[in-house]
């Protein structure tokens, strides 16, 4: 029996995505989780199946705008939730318009922060096995008003890390957030923000880490040299990992997937490989909500030979565009609607970005991945700093009297 290939590594990219978006909606078939279950309710079987979709849109949208011979790993999670601590800060088209993004029309705002709080409360107990870590935080230049109900519930249903720092001062605060995120990806993460502009007067950050080892663990010893052939033809040689075992599977029309439990069996991840006379790209466009809840009822468990090349990569990916496609333009223009965040000031997203970081070998995978998101003012008020020779008038408005003149070259203060 031929050794099954894996496909490029994109499609690794969904895997993220389920590993966790589906974490409050499990499958009757899938393993039994010997560690505290996020709780099935029906809040978080509509959430897991909404973010689902959100899940495979976002990978079609990156997956378009990437290099075809390039990776691509992602956090459907963490970008959703850095973008549910946003969404509480907007209002009117601005909020529409991210809902239907975030693929959360019909849900309260309420209820999506309940499950988020349940989210960040649950996941890191769900598998006593495996190491999972949700952070989140919120950055803002002192001086800059806030509107309290905003950090508030940022707070409570996020467990922010909430800061004001002087932003006139970049370093230093860069380096904090920056060894905010490195603390909270186990340092697979170092540098996300590489600048703070004047305009900008707030981040935004969700840090999400990822340890298991699998539940049946690949054999060195069956590691062995093979070649992997890319989308364009040529030929590399890999590490391939090798297992014969009674695994969940299935053979769809179009592409073949298996399952890799990790720890207790409640983290999974699930490796889809297409057709010979198929390809990644295909396949990803092929994928929905609907597909992949087919796919699980299809997956059985019985032997099957698996091979997966061991690999390690960094990512990093702008997604402005990729959002505004899903939905949500108005953030990025001075149209958009963020009042409460900060009320009498206009406001707009300047920028989200996601850096991820993932290894898989015989032992298990190590993945991590941080949400950024900048926000900044429309526009800058005027500036008019009196740092050279100026001039003073001192009037009476109603006649127009013109009391005082003078021009300041040397601002000395003395006293008489």
């Amino acid at each position: 029996m031929r050794k099954v290939a894996f496909l490029k590594n994109t499609v690794l990219a969904a895997t993220a995505g389920f590993l966790l978006t589906t974490a409050g909606c499990r499958n009757e078939n899938a393993p039994n989780p010997g560690g505290n279950p996020l709780p099935s309710t029906p809040q978080a079987r509509q959430f897991a199946q909404k973010t689902n979709d959100f899940s495979f849109d976002f990978l079609k949208r990156v997956n378009d705008q990437q290099k075809k011979d390039e990776n691509i790993f992602i956090s459907p999670l963490s970008l959703h939730m850095a973008l549910g601590m946003l969404l509480n800060g907007a209002d009117g088209q601005t909020a529409e318009e991210m809902k239907k993004a975030m693929r959360l029309e019909g849900v309260s705002l309420a209820d999506a922060n309940q499950t988020y709080e349940m989210l960040i409360k649950g996941l890191p107990t769900a598998d006593p096995k495996v190491t999972t870590k949700l952070a989140n935080s919120i950055w803002y230049r002192n001086g800059f008003s806030v509107e309290p109900a905003f950090l508030d519930e940022a707070r409570k249903s996020f467990s922010a890390q909430v800061s004001g720092e002087d932003f006139g001062n970049p370093a230093p605060v860069m380096n904090k957030i920056n060894q905010w995120a490195s603390d909270n990806t186990n340092a697979k993460i170092r540098k996300v923000i590489t600048e703070i502009r004047d305009e900008q007067v707030m981040f935004l950050l969700n840090a999400l880490y990822f340890k298991g080892d699998w539940k049946y663990q690949f054999e060195p010893k069956n590691t062995y040299d093979s070649p992997f052939r890319s989308e364009s033809g040529t030929q590399k040689q890999v590490r391939m990992m090798s297992m014969n075992a009674n695994l969940r599977h299935a053979f769809r029309p179009t592409y073949g997937a298996f399952d890799l439990p990790y720890g207790d069996g409640t983290y999974t991840m699930t490796v889809l490989l297409p057709n010979e006379n198929s390809s990644a790209d295909a396949l990803i466009n092929s994928l929905n909500a609907g597909e992949w809840s087919e796919l699980q009822n299809a997956m059985k468990e019985s032997k099957v030979l698996v091979g997966l090349p061991k690999f390690t990569l960094e990512y990093e990916s702008f997604l402005n565009d990729v959002l505004a496609k899903m939905g949500m333009p108005t953030a990025f223009t001075d149209g958009a609607n963020f009042s409460k965040i900060s009320k009498g000031q206009g406001l707009k997203v300047s920028f989200v970005k996601q850096n991820t970081f993932v290894a898989v070998d015989e032992k298990g995978t190590e993945a991590a991945a941080v949400t950024s998101i900048g926000v900044e003012l429309t526009s800058m008020p005027p500036s008019l700093v009196c740092d050279r020779p100026f001039v003073v008038m001192i009037t009476e408005k109603q006649t127009g009297s013109v009391l005082f003149m003078g021009k300041i070259v040397d601002p000395k203060t003395t006293s008489l």
